[in-house]
C-alpha cells in the first residue's frame, strides 16, 4: 500500500485541497490518448445541464475524446477483480468549473466489457454503455453500433513534454467529475499525480462522434496528447 501512500502525499500540482475523508475507489488509467477539439459554445450549452457551468480557456470552448485501458479498479480494503476491473474505455468530455472546482462532464462514456460496464454504471451512476474496443501495438479502435459512433486511431507517442502550457494543464489536470443523477448535480473527487503528457504522431485517425450539431470528426483535432497512465483514488459524491 506504500504506493498509495505516496501517492496521498503527493499534492503540491494540486490546485486545492484533498477531499475530506476516505477514498472510496483505486483505478489506474493507462495507456491514454487525448483528441481535443474546439467546438462552439451555443452548441455545447444544449448538450450540457444549466447548473454546470462550463469552463473556457481564452474564451474558448472544448471537448476531448479519451480512449485509455481501466485497470485495477476495485473499492477500498477490496481486491480488483481482472476480467471486471480491466478494461479499455473511451470518454468524450467537455470542461466544467463549478465552485472553483475545474472538473469534467461526460457527454458520453464507452466500456470495451459489458459486465465492466454494467459494474461501472450501478456503481458510480456515469452513463457507461458497451462499445466493441481494441487496443493494436499502436492503435486505437472502436465501433458503438448503437450509437454509429466509431474510432480508428493509428499513432505513436513521441518525445515526452517537459515544458506543459497553460493549454496542457488546462485539458488534462482536471480533480473531480460532474454527473446529473435523479435530478441532482454531484461531484465526484480525484486525485493523481500530474499526468505525464508526450507528443503524438498519427498517422491514420478517423473518428465519427456526433451530438447535435457537433460532430467530432478527425478534420477537427486541434491537439493530441499521449500518457503512459497515472493512479487514480475517488472520493465518494457529494450532492452540489
Amino acid at each position: 500500500m506504500n504506493h498509495i501512500q505516496n501517492l496521498i502525499s503527493d499534492t503540491h500540482h494540486r490546485p486545492w485541497k484533498l477531499p475530506i475523508g476516505k477514498w472510496q475507489y483505486y483505478q489506474e488509467w493507462n495507456d491514454a490518448l487525448f483528441l481535443h477539439f474546439e467546438v462552439d459554445f451555443n452548441i455545447l450549452r444544449k448538450l450540457v445541464p444549466e447548473n454546470l457551468n462550463i469552463d473556457s480557456f481564452e474564451g474558448k470552448y472544448y471537448v476531448s475524446v479519451v480512449a485509455f485501458k481501466m485497470e485495477k479498479i476495485r473499492p477500498r480494503n477490496l481486491p480488483s477483480v481482472g476480467f471486471i476491473s480491466d478494461f479499455y474505455e473511451i470518454n468524450v468530455r467537455t470542461y466544467i468549473n463549478n465552485d472553483d472546482k475545474q472538473g469534467v462532464y461526460f457527454l458520453n462514456i464507452e466500456a470495451e466489457k459489458q459486465i465492466s460496464a454494467f459494474v461501472a454504471r450501478t456503481l458510480s451512476g456515469l452513463p457507461y454503455e458497451k462499445s466493441e474496443i481494441k487496443r493494436g501495438t499502436k492503435s486505437y479502435s472502436s465501433r458503438n453500433i448503437k450509437k454509429k459512433f466509431s474510432l480508428i486511431a493509428n499513432f505513436e507517442p513521441c518525445e515526452r513534454i517537459e515544458n506543459k502550457t497553460a493549454f496542457d494543464l488546462w485539458l488534462t489536470e482536471r480533480y473531480c467529475l460532474y454527473l446529473i443523477k435523479d435530478q441532482k448535480t454531484l461531484r465526484y473527487e480525484i486525485h493523481h499525480a500530474e499526468w505525464p503528457l508526450h507528443s503524438v504522431n498519427h498517422s491514420d485517425l478517423s473518428l465519427n462522434y456526433g451530438f447535435e450539431a457537433i460532430n467530432l470528426n478527425a478534420e477537427n483535432i486541434i491537439a493530441c496528447h499521449y500518457s503512459p497512465g497515472v493512479k487514480v483514488l475517488s472520493w465518494k459524491a457529494k450532492k452540489l
